[in-house]
This record gives structure tokens, sequence and C-alpha cells, in this order.
């Protein structure tokens, strides 16, 4: 299966090098070409990984003229990064559902792999990369998927000015959803820990983007803001997951710069760090764990108990330690 992955990886390394953007990366973002369309368990080692299916992680534009996102509340897991310019992005995971849509889809970063090793064989939806680093995600353990490969996949939106207007069918382009057991993440769900304090909005800056996260009681689930506006759908879906995470991580600079001289932060998702888990309208602190790449994060109380998450969607907000 991997020789077969390997063989399908060299010979689309010429359609990316084609619709890829040549040099460096525009500010918070890469811009890719694209034809018109009218139409939960831990993981194991990446040598003893059984074949459980392979998610959908799309990269999905977050700056103000991309929103309303589509199809960002039917993910089972959102990261939301750093990019350029103290910017933020986001990974959409999708395996128990695949929506109709999903978008505006825009360009990978260097530390979308590393996250990505997580999964068996992931396919990684993307609008482009920096030419150089290409030659990167055409060698990771991962299924890249450019506008142009899968004939009827993408199509160019209507209302948003480009490149703020790509958009993906996923089932066109992967065909079903793998289901839960492809989410290798480590996350563990079940009823909450003891303790924890009550709270009832949370908010989390980069240096020019912020989440805010607001318990919802009728609900029983965190509304998110993005900029001080709430993040609906283009349907008018409101986004609220079940779980926020917001994860203290070590964010460096890469060897990747835009063509403003911005360099790309690279997001370290391997180590250790503390953590904070929302749910049920309380927060947890807690301590998180992922020794290697190629398995999933583990997060616990500050006891060393496992830290259960809420059943539904989870946000990671990756904030610098």
């Amino acid at each position: 299966m991997r020789e077969m992955v390997r063989l399908r990886r060299g010979a689309w390394t010429a359609a990316l090098l084609a619709v890829t953007v040549t040099g460096s990366l525009m500010t918070g973002c890469t811009s890719g070409g694209g034809p018109t369309d009218d139409g939960r368990s831990q993981s194991p080692s990446e040598s003893g990984r059984p074949n459980v299916g392979s998610v959908l992680a799309v990269k999905i534009d977050n700056v103000p003229g991309a929103r309303p996102q589509t199809g960002l509340d039917a993910a089972d897991v959102v990261y939301a990064e750093q990019v350029e310019g103290g910017l933020s992005r986001l990974m959409a995971v999708f395996a128990s559902t695949l929506p109709k849509a999903v978008g505006p889809v825009r360009s990978a970063r260097e530390s979308d792999l590393e996250l990505l090793r997580q999964f068996h064989e992931p396919t990684l939806a993307f609008s482009g990369a920096q030419r150089r680093l290409l030659p990167l995600i055409d060698n990771a353990p991962l299924n890249p998927e450019l506008p142009g490969k899968v004939s009827g996949a993408w199509y160019r939106g209507a209302g948003k000015a480009a490149p703020h207007n790509l958009y993906l069918h996923p089932q066109r382009l992967v065909g079903s959803a793998p289901g839960e057991a492809a989410l290798t993440t480590g996350f563990r769900f079940g009823a909450a820990p003891a303790g924890g304090t009550p709270e009832t909005s949370r908010t989390v800056r980069f240096p020019s983007a912020r989440f805010t996260f607001t318990w919802s009681a009728e609900r029983e689930r965190w509304l998110v803001a993005m900029d001080g506006t709430p993040t609906v759908t283009t349907d008018g879906t409101s986004v609220a997951p079940a779980t926020v995470v917001i994860q203290h991580v070590k964010i460096r600079k890469s060897k990747y710069h835009d063509v403003l001289g911005n360099n790309s932060p690279y997001t370290e998702s391997v180590g250790s760090g503390t953590a904070q888990v929302l749910r049920d309208g309380r927060a947890f602190d807690a301590n998180w764990t992922r020794p290697d790449a190629a398995g999933g994060t583990r997060f616990t109380a500050p006891d060393g108990t496992p830290m259960n998450f809420a059943q539904g969607q989870v946000w990671v907000v990756f904030a610098k330690a």
C-alpha cells in the first residue's frame, strides 16, 4: 500500500510544481490555482499501526475576507495555528462524516507535516505551498491533493474574491468518510474529571488574531468567535465545539519566509507542555505529551490521571508557550 502511495506521489510531483506558487509565500497564505466546477484511541507506533482508514485534513483560510467558512462545523477536530504576520490558519480533520463542501481552502505549512504524522496516510487537501516545501510534502507519509488532480473535486465559489474562493467537494476527492477509528489523535472521551473552575468565556490571542470561546449552557457547547465576530458557516450554522483545548507549544522560526520577509512560524506539536481543557462550562488545567510524531497526544490532569474530553467536535488552539 505504501509503495503504491509513493508511486502516486512521484507521478504527481510535476503537477504539484505546476499549480503551486513559485518562490515565497504570500503573507498568511499561498494562492493556488484550480478549475471551476458547477457542481479515538491512542495511536500505536508507526511500524505497528493498523490500517484504520485515512482521515481528510483540509487547510482552511481564516482571514476576515475568507469568512464565513463552509463545512467547518462538520469537522471532528479543528486545529488553529499561527502563520505569517501573526495571522491564523485552520486545519479541519474529517473522519466521521464528510460535508458537501469545505473551504475556502488555502496553503500548507511545514509544521502541518509533523501534526499529520499521527494519522494513517491522511489525505491533505491544500491550495499550494512554497516551492521549496513541495519535496517535503511529496515525501511525507500522506496523500497530497491539490486542485486539478481529481476532476470535479474543486471549484471556485461566488461572493468572495480570489484567492479566498477555492472550495472542495470532499466526497468527490476521497469517496466516503473513514469513520471515527481513523482519528488516532490520542484523545480520550468520557465523563468530566473532578474539579476544574467555572468558565463562561476564554480568549486566546495571536499577534494578529484572536479566538474567543463562550459557553452556552443551553446548547452545552462553546460558541466560537474569531477576531470578535461570531463564527458561523455559510448556511448560518454556529460553530460550537464540545471541547476546546488551549495547548501551549513552542513556536519557532522556520527556514521559510513570505515575499514581505515575514518568517513562516513552525508550531512544534511533538514534545510536552501545559494546556487548558474547556468542557461542560468549566476549565481544567492539564499536561500534554507527544513523544514522537507517529503517535497522538496524551492529555492528563496535574495528578497524572487521563483527561477526558466531551463527546463532539474538538478545537485545539496552539498557543505560544
